[in-house]
């Protein structure tokens, strides 16, 4: 049940994200809606968000990975499990 529950999140979230990030890139690239065709200005515009917006993430994910390393580090200075000779 819990297992189930948590991939109901996990995919809400998903389509959340999903659903912002195509809001933002479609209202950014799509200044014409007088043609059901995709101009390929809209196209170039609308990789160039998707691939921003995949570098962002890819970064703050190593952000955030360097700075948790970097707490554990000090937490287990402070405990004084480094830097003690075998």
């Amino acid at each position: 049940p819990c297992r189930k529950v948590n991939q109901q999140q996990g995919f809400k979230k998903f389509l959340g994200t999903y659903n912002k990030l195509t809001e933002s890139c479609f209202l950014n690239c799509t200044k014409d809606l007088t043609s059901r065709e995709v101009k390929p200005e809209e196209m170039t515009c609308s990789d160039h968000c998707l691939q921003k917006y995949l570098e962002m993430t890819q970064r703050n994910s190593m952000r955030f990975q360097e700075y948790f390393t970097q707490q554990n580090k000090a937490l287990a200075a402070q405990a004084g499990l480094f830097g003690q000779p075998c």
